[in-house]
């Protein structure tokens, strides 16, 4: 869910002011059971460099995915914990629905007989265990977003946008308008979306086949979460909020600290700092409370 925002400045000097404050490094069903506790250990066993956040719909945990795997913080704990056995580099993240994960990125340190590019990876026993699914060895997805079994993904091998309409098993190649650092699907019509890239955010009503531009001006990180509620997270950390898909902008809040990742879910809102801190808000993006340390 998150990219880089070190690779975008390097990339595009234009955007190095605001790129340079993100520091970071965007199936079928299963009926699986309680997590088991042994596949978790405390996030001090090496959590760094959060790449993407979900809620898993099965149990509403809080999913972190790092540069050093998945951590975990149940719906009543406040401290996540490393969960499975992989410690795989999960950059692009997404959740299709209850225990149905999908991923991007590279393989566990131990791992020696993977490729560097994981290509699209699937989970579908809620983070225990990875499978790939397409594109192995062939793309990064930096920027992953679903919305259903559409598919979204920015792989950053080749700069070049990719959308599936089967949760990633084929995939149509699109020329994005620049390098993309976020993008954000509209909830009622999966063919929109809207892209913050190198070049400040723009919007497509086809699914990435033609663009057009909104805010030259601003860069950050996007959830949407309802038609008249696109959010952007800019680098200082200001919530801003658009009920016009995107063409204006007004600042309601600020999450007090510098976002590695942003996303919605139903009502809230969760930031994750790069200090491993994810931040909660109900209302909207004014207010913030901690949901999970490291």
């Amino acid at each position: 869910m998150t990219p880089s925002f070190r690779k975008l400045a390097l990339t595009c000097p234009t955007v190095l002011t605001a790129a340079v404050l993100f520091a970071a490094c965007g199936g079928d069903d299963a009926t699986i059971g309680s997590p088991d506790p042994g596949n978790e250990r405390p996030a001090a066993a090496g959590l760094e460099h959060v790449h993407g956040l979900g809620i898993n719909p099965r149990d509403d945990a809080l999913i972190i995915a790092t540069h050093t795997g998945l951590f975990r913080a149940g719906k009543s704990e406040t401290r996540a914990r490393a969960y499975g056995d992989s410690r795989q580099d999960v950059m692009g993240f997404s959740i299709l629905g209850p225990d149905r994960f999908i991923g991007s990125g590279h393989p566990d340190p131990r791992d020696t007989s993977s490729p560097p590019n994981l290509g699209l990876i699937r989970s579908r026993d809620g983070g225990r265990s990875f499978e790939p699914v397409s594109l192995r060895g062939e793309a990064d997805f930096h920027v992953l977003e679903s919305r259903g079994e559409q598919v979204y993904g920015f792989d950053g091998t080749q700069a070049r946008l990719m959308v599936s309409r089967d949760g990633g098993r084929r995939w149509t190649q699109r020329t994005p308008p620049a390098a993309m650092l976020a993008l954000a699907i509209d909830p009622t019509d999966g063919a929109r979306i809207v892209a913050a890239t190198a070049a400040g955010l723009r919007s497509s009503s086809d699914e990435g086949r033609t663009w057009k531009p909104l805010a030259p001006a601003l860069i950050g990180l996007l959830a949407w979460p309802g038609a008249e509620r696109l959010y952007l997270l800019d680098g200082a950390g200001g919530v801003q909020l658009s009920t016009d898909r995107g063409r204006s902008f007004r600042s309601v809040g600020s999450v007090g600290g510098q976002p590695a990742a942003f996303m919605a879910s139903g009502d809230e809102l969760y930031a994750a700092l790069h200090d491993g801190t994810v931040k909660r808000s109900a209302d909207g993006g004014r207010t913030w409370q901690v949901r999970a340390t490291p």
